[in-house]
């Protein structure tokens, strides 16, 4: 069939679509990327349109995107993103759905290093703890938890919105119904300021705020505050993941979903006008040649940037034309080392005196953000941590790949060490103002969400309000888009 005959049979399925009435379904909808947020958009998209709709999922990669795993004698490990807030309601909403599990929780001590010593560290007591945080900062802790409480306080009421089915057309207007004009304003000052502030000394902020967001993001207390509040609420509360790996939410989706995933690079977009609907072509490369077809919905879940060669498609026939987004991402590199760790590097002649599994560092060494002694997906029952002593998969995080001169400062000695590298983040400050996730009528970007935080969790939210906006978009139910004094109107409709 030829690219013409396509697009006629195409105009022709949606003109019949059209006479049966104004509340007729779309035929078509594409998704392009099979990460949580594809993965998550498919799932919302069937939700609301129904499971007669085709979506065509297109992935140039694997499933799973930036949750990943990588084997190491055996065993798998997570290499992308490895755990999830407790408060991650839409993936624990999956785990429930896709009858996974959570992982069992090896518990371990953790620290901050300076680079020549270690500026906080753990015990096994709750209380000695927050005597030592008290000792050395003073409330700077009960402050930074207090303004991180109030910030997610707000943040929750997302769910409440999407459960009675309200959505956003851009970024701004999501942040100011959650947090009005505060919440807009934290995208453009910095963490180091806002926490400055309300009272937080600028040692507690060199010391820990700056360790956890060089953890989470490789980046700097002088990010945008709404971001870095989004990171300190995954340090404060617990943490848990998927067992066997959580790139399963993912394929579990796109399995129930019953989505037609389509291995192929997408190259273009391109926009077709009839009777005043818009109709979709997209084309793409796979390893059997070229190919297009039309669809009434496109979802964009992959970052659209200047240096993400991946999403490197165009978009033709838009007028006004459709701009990449202006910003660049922050590369992360996750290398897992089966070895012995050096604990005389960090003060420990003797490794079995060694305490800690978890290290997160301050700006000082530069050469890497964090070093975990990781579990296997799969944890049994008889399963325990390896001794400090014991080679064990050690997880360094690392803002460029390892030399090796800096793997001999971390470890005695190794078996094998294996990498994946990452366009992890939006590199904060790089890009001045808050996408839209509305392209074009029924064209969306669903990662116009990470320029204000990016967790696999955000991505979830961001899904769930692009399936809720083409879902109003199409039947014109505009009072559920962009709405004002949102928390009014829920608590008059309960």
């Amino acid at each position: 069939m030829t690219r013409s005959d396509q697009l006629l049979v195409a105009l022709a399925t949606l003109l019949a679509t059209a006479a049966t009435g104004g509340d007729a379904r779309p035929s078509k909808i594409a998704v392009v990327g099979a990460g949580i947020g594809g993965s998550a958009v498919a799932h919302f998209l069937q939700q609301h349109f129904g499971p007669r709709v085709q979506i065509d999922v297109y992935e140039k990669g694997t499933v799973g995107g930036r949750l990943a795993t990588i084997s190491v004698n055996r065993q798998h490990y997570e290499s992308g993103a490895a755990s999830f807030h407790s408060l991650s309601l839409h993936m624990q909403d999956f785990v429930k759905l896709l009858g996974l599990r959570q992982r069992r929780e090896v518990v371990g001590r953790s620290a901050i290093f300076g680079g020549e010593h270690f500026v906080l560290e753990e015990t096994d007591w709750y209380l000695l703890n927050l005597f030592r945080l008290w000792w050395h900062y003073g409330i700077s802790f009960l402050r930074l938890q207090m303004w991180v409480e109030e910030v997610m306080e707000k943040f929750m009421r997302i769910y409440k919105y999407q459960a009675h089915g309200y959505a956003f057309s851009g970024v701004e207007e999501l942040l100011y119904s959650l947090g009005e004009s505060a919440f807009v304003n934290m995208t453009q000052r910095s963490v180091a300021e806002s926490l400055l502030q309300v009272g937080v000394t600028q040692r507690f902020i060199d010391d820990v705020v700056s360790a956890v967001l060089r953890a989470s993001y490789g980046q700097s207390a002088v990010m945008p505050a709404f971001a870095g509040a989004m990171s300190l609420a995954g340090a404060q509360g617990s943490l848990w993941a998927v067992e066997g790996g959580n790139k399963l939410v993912c394929s579990g989706l796109l399995k129930l979903t019953k989505a037609n995933v389509i291995h192929a690079t997408v190259t273009s977009v391109t926009l077709h006008n009839t009777e005043g609907k818009p109709l979709y072509q997209v084309e793409y490369e796979s390893e059997v040649g070229s190919g297009s077809d039309f669809y009434d919905i496109v979802v964009i879940a992959t970052p659209l940037h200047l240096d993400n060669s991946s999403s490197n498609f165009t978009f033709k026939g838009f007028t006004p034309p459709i701009d990449d987004i202006q910003g660049s991402f922050q590369p992360t590199v996750i290398s897992l080392v089966h070895g012995y760790l050096n604990s005389s590097y960090f003060g420990f002649p003797d490794p079995k005196l060694f305490p800690f599994a978890n290290i997160l560092t301050t700006d000082f060494p530069s050469f890497f953000c964090t070093l975990d002694n990781i579990c296997p997906v799969n944890i049994s029952a008889s399963f325990r941590r390896k001794q400090p002593q014991e080679a064990a998969v050690w997880r360094v995080q690392s803002p460029g790949p390892l030399l090796r001169t800096q793997l001999k400062t971390l470890f005695r000695s190794y078996y094998s060490v294996q990498t994946a590298e990452w366009q992890a983040h939006p590199l904060y400050g790089s890009h001045t103002t808050l996408p839209k996730f509305a392209l074009h009528d029924q064209l969306f970007y669903l990662n116009a969400l990470e320029w204000a935080a990016s967790s696999v969790e955000v991505m979830a939210v961001a899904a769930k309000n692009v399936a809720l906006l083409a879902y109003n978009r199409w039947y014109q139910d505009l009072d559920k888009i962009d709405q004002k004094d949102l928390m009014h109107k829920v608590k008059t409709e309960l």
